[in-house]
């Protein structure tokens, strides 16, 4: 990666930043909830890079252009490089009160705009995102037209094919997908989870114009699993894998035994729900979060 490379932006200095002031402490530390929506083409993932440009550190370094002693941001999910989301959940401590509308535009004033804080709210004390996070939905989006859509690129992976996608195959394919399972078979092998377990809730294939949306409902993801299991299911509906095939794979825990890795534009973290006791947002459909590794 080149120093023109738009991910590149020397964020050195947010990492190197002196730890926040005994302010952040105690009573005078005031939490808010923040919902981020990025489109991840220029960012190295969400998490903080030291060189490289993230989600994470844009917004931390937007958070200290009026407070410098803010610590960093915490977010709900660590998406991929390339990887869009929508509803990126995120805890900040600033060093006074704000009314939460001044406070989103004194962010968004200082963040570009492939990045916007769209929601502001303030948070209860001991909330943190990520581990009071129980469900998440992802979307991955496929153009299915006969070239790739040049208005619709950066957020669709173009699936060339000489014969329509079989979406009834597809359909049939991802049911062993369901539930609580150790998905070892569909996780990157530098996946550094502790456990492989994790549960979805549902999948759910949107046809739209131009393509379709594949929708993964679940606990939470290991790392590349919705990517995996997106190029599998595109392998069945190619013709490629056998639409009864997936149990096979799933109850082999071989990577090597699922499709290819997805490219990361056509991916988009969409929505977060949080426990019912934070009163952060919605319930979540799927009730509480069982006990599964993060």
């Amino acid at each position: 990666m080149n120093q023109g490379d738009p991910r590149r932006t020397g964020h050195s200095d947010l990492l190197g930043a002196s730890s926040p002031s005994p302010s952040y402490d105690g009573a005078m530390s005031h939490p808010f909830f923040l919902t981020v929506a990025y489109a991840g083409a220029a960012f190295h993932g969400w998490q903080v890079q030291s060189t490289l440009r993230s989600g994470q550190g844009d917004l931390w370094k937007a958070l200290r252009a009026f407070d410098p002693e803010a610590p960093m941001p915490q977010g709900t999910g660590r998406t991929d490089a390339g990887v869009h989301a929508r509803g990126q959940g995120v805890l900040v401590r600033t060093s006074r009160t704000w009314d939460p509308y001044r406070l989103l535009m004194a962010l968004n004033a200082h963040l570009a705009p492939d990045i916007r804080v769209m929601a502001v709210h303030p948070a209860p004390e001991g909330f943190f995102p990520r581990q009071h996070a129980v469900a998440k939905r992802y979307v991955y989006r496929l153009d299915l037209g006969p070239a790739s859509d040049p208005l619709q690129a950066a957020f669709r992976w173009h699936v060339h094919q000489s014969v329509p996608l079989a979406l009834e195959a597809m359909a049939e394919a991802l049911r062993p997908l369901i539930g609580t399972h150790d998905f070892t078979s569909f996780r990157c092998v530098d996946c550094v989870a502790k456990m492989p377990v994790r549960t979805i809730h549902d999948i759910r294939i949107q046809p739209v114009e131009g393509g379709v949306d594949l929708v993964f409902e679940g606990t939470s993801f290991l790392m590349h699993q919705v990517r995996i299991m997106a190029g599998t299911l595109v392998e069945v509906g190619r013709g490629r894998r056998a639409a009864d095939s997936l149990a096979g794979v799933l109850a082999a825990k071989d990577r090597t035994r699922a499709g290819l890795t997805a490219p990361p534009e056509g991916l988009c973290l969409e929505k977060v729900w949080y426990g019912a006791q934070w009163g952060i947002g919605e319930p979540s459909p799927f009730g509480e979060r069982l006990d599964q590794s993060r």
